[in-house]
């Protein structure tokens, strides 16, 4: 294909609004020849499913303009040319000024419907990362509503570990009244969430996920570790407490990622971590086809959990 044809526009009709699509057939993941027309069309297909984890929420993006064997780059801010009808959320910054082009604020995306989303997507963004609060009708932050504990393997732990671990994480949130539901990462290890029964401020929330991280840690040192470190994570799972800072975000669940393969933050059930946790070959990540194959046999395992 040629670099015209390549960059080749179609119109389409999204909820009302009309889009131009560029570049259908780019390729995006060259090891399984995926195409950005098949990346927009995942999206568009898990949308009823996706949306709602994403409602109400500032979303950061990752994108690839040139597949992911190129460079990437982060991006919190609404592009310049963005669609009027985009909702935003402005949210105030600490210390930031003269790293966003509105000085001590980022304006953020919020994703409430298929046209915003769609945009997105076709700028490249194949990861949607949240924050673990709201913006309330104001557009203003609200307090976290969840509580997310990032599993993240040292090498040569890997997926097994963190099921063995994630299970040892249930326990703990269970004795102190929360119920979390797990997601494997798209990458290497798994998410933990826990809705709260009332809402936190971030420090709070934070604050809880590093003392059950190092309650597990000081219980089971040779598999937890709760030190951001690298260099101690050798062997163990890292329990990433951190990303409940109110700055900081978690890859979305039914999210793609940007690794080699086209997979997907794919909600499972118990019964899948517990499978994993006996068989180091139990549980694995997914790919975009297989986690649309799930969600037509067991639904949104997210919202269900």
């Amino acid at each position: 294909m040629s670099p015209a044809q390549d960059k080749q526009e179609v119109r389409v009709e999204v909820g009302g609004r009309t889009l131009r699509i560029s570049s259908l057939d780019k390729v995006l993941y060259p090891a399984t020849g995926t195409t950005k027309g098949e990346v927009l069309h995942y999206y568009a297909q898990v949308a009823p499913t996706l949306l709602p984890h994403l409602a109400d929420r500032a979303v950061t993006r990752i994108r690839w303009p040139h597949g992911v064997e190129d460079s990437s780059f982060y991006e919190k801010n609404v592009p310049l040319g963005a669609p009027s009808w985009v909702r935003t959320a402005t949210v105030p910054t600490t210390g930031s000024r003269g790293t966003s082009r509105n000085g001590d604020s980022i304006v953020f995306p919020v994703v409430d419907d298929l046209a915003t989303l769609t945009w997105l997507v076709n700028l490249a963004a194949l990861e949607l990362h949240v924050h673990q609060w709201t913006v309330g009708r104001n557009g203003r932050p609200r307090n976290a509503d969840r509580l997310v504990i990032d599993l993240d393997p040292g090498a040569p732990a890997g997926l097994h570990e963190c099921c063995q671990v994630a299970l040892l994480v249930r326990e703990e949130l269970t004795g102190r009244g929360l119920a979390c539901r797990p997601v494997t990462s798209g990458s290497k290890g798994l998410h933990l969430y826990a809705d709260l029964p009332g809402r936190l401020r971030s420090d709070d929330s934070t604050a809880l996920a590093k003392e059950v991280a190092e309650a597990l840690q000081r219980r089971h040192p040779r598999e937890v570790t709760a030190t951001m470190t690298k260099a101690r994570r050798s062997g163990k799972v890292f329990l990433d407490w951190s990303q409940n800072a109110a700055s900081k975000t978690t890859v979305s669940p039914y999210s793609l990622r940007g690794r080699e393969q086209p997979t997907v933050a794919t909600p499972v059930t118990w019964a899948e971590v517990e499978e994993g946790a006996e068989d180091v070959e139990g549980l694995r990540q997914f790919r975009y086809d297989e986690v649309l194959d799930r969600i037509a046999e067991q639904g949104d395992l997210f919202a269900a959990g």
